[in-house]
C-alpha cells in the first residue's frame, strides 16, 4: 500500500511538472503575432459554454454555427481538455461545418464524477448531444475519443450519421491494455529530458517527427486568456482504467455499424498500434483508410493538411 501512494504521488507531481513543462515550451516555440484591435473569431479566443443536463454541467466551444448540415462533435483524447485540441484541425473543420467539442464529465470544466469506463463517457458524450437539442450529429474521436465513438454509434445508432475515428482502435485490440504502462513511460521519458511527453507519445523519432512534434506543441497554446483547467490526477487515472478495460474486452461485432467511416492514424503508433486502425478498415463495412507515412498517433495533426480537406470531402459525400 505504501509503495503504491508513492508511486501515485509520483505520478501527480509528474503530471503538473509536465504541464509547467508545456508553459515553458511555449515561451519558445509561440511567437505568433496577436492583433488585439480585431480578431476574428476561431478555436483561439471562441468562449467556453455550458450546458447542464440532470447533476452534469458540461463545457464546451462551438464553431461554424452558421454552416448549414449535421454537426459534427469532436470526442477528444486520453488526459485532454478543450485546449488540447488542434487549432488547425478545428478550425479547418469549422470553415466548412458547424463544430462542437465538450470536455467529459468530471474533466477540465465540465462538473460531476470522472468516467472511469468507455461505455460511460459514451453514455457522457449521448447526454451531451441531446442536451444541445441535435437531432443527428457526426462523430470525430481521436484516441480515446474513437473508442467512445464506436460505443455512441452501437448506442444509439441513430443519432449518427457519419464517424471520422483516428489513432484508435476496437474493443480488444491489441496492444490497447498497454495504454497505461506505454503513457507511463513516456511521461517519465518527457520528464527527464525536459520535453513534453506528447512529443514521444504522438510523434515518430524522426527529424520529421520532432518537428511535427514541436509544431503542434505550439499551436495547442495559441490559445492565451481564458484556458481550460488542467485534468485532475483522479480523472486521468480513470480514464487510463476505462482504456485499459476497452483493451481487455471481448472484441465486438463491428459489422453491425453500417455507417460510412473514415480511419487514419500514422504508420508507426506506438500508444494504440497501428494494426488496430487496419482491423478497424477491415471489419467495418462502410470505411475508408488512411495511414500516413512517418508519424505516429498524433499523424492527423502532423499531416492536418491533408487530413482536414479529406475530411470534410468525406463529410461532404
Amino acid at each position: 500500500m505504501k509503495k503504491k501512494l508513492i508511486l501515485l504521488s509520483s505520478l501527480g507531481l509528474l503530471i503538473s511538472a509536465c504541464s509547467q513543462l508545456e508553459l515553458r515550451q511555449e515561451e519558445v516555440l509561440d511567437v505568433s503575432p496577436v492583433d488585439s484591435q480585431k480578431q476574428e473569431i476561431s478555436w483561439k479566443n471562441v468562449t467556453t459554454q455550458f450546458v447542464t443536463r440532470g447533476e452534469v454541467t458540461f463545457a464546451y466551444r462551438e464553431l461554424g454555427a452558421h454552416n448549414k448540415g449535421v454537426p459534427v462533435v469532436f470526442l477528444v483524447h486520453l488526459g485532454a481538455v478543450l485546449d488540447n485540441w488542434d487549432p488547425r484541425v478545428v478550425d479547418g473543420f469549422a470553415a466548412k461545418h458547424h463544430i462542437v467539442a465538450f470536455d467529459n464529465r468530471g474533466v477540465g470544466a465540465s462538473s460531476g464524477e470522472p468516467a472511469d469506463s468507455i461505455e460511460q463517457m459514451a453514455m457522457d458524450a449521448i447526454t451531451f448531444i441531446k442536451a444541445k437539442g441535435f437531432q443527428k450529429v457526426d462523430l470525430f474521436g481521436f484516441s480515446m475519443g474513437g473508442m467512445i465513438a464506436q460505443e455512441v454509434v452501437q448506442m444509439e445508432p441513430q443519432l449518427v450519421r457519419k464517424m471520422i475515428i483516428a489513432g484508435t482502435g476496437p474493443a480488444g485490440g491489441e496492444g490497447i491494455k498497454d495504454v497505461p504502462s506505454v503513457t507511463y513511460v513516456d511521461m517519465f521519458r518527457g520528464y527527464f529530458t525536459f520535453q513534453d511527453p506528447k512529443q514521444f507519445l504522438f510523434f515518430t523519432r524522426s527529424p520529421v517527427g520532432i518537428r511535427a512534434g514541436k509544431e503542434f506543441l505550439a499551436r495547442i497554446k495559441l490559445r492565451k486568456e481564458n484556458r481550460d483547467k488542467e485534468i485532475t490526477l483522479s480523472a486521468f487515472f480513470a480514464q487510463l482504467k476505462a482504456i485499459k478495460n476497452w483493451g481487455m474486452k471481448e472484441p465486438e461485432d463491428l459489422s453491425k455499424i453500417l455507417h460510412p467511416v473514415l480511419v487514419a492514424n500514422g504508420d508507426n503508433d506506438r500508444m494504440v498500434p497501428t494494426k488496430n486502425t487496419h482491423d478497424l478498415a477491415r471489419r467495418l463495412p462502410n470505411s475508408e483508410l488512411v495511414v500516413y507515412p512517418d508519424s505516429g498517433h498524433g499523424a492527423i495533426f502532423q499531416f492536418h493538411v491533408d487530413f482536414v480537406p479529406k475530411s470534410l470531402k468525406f463529410l461532404t459525400r
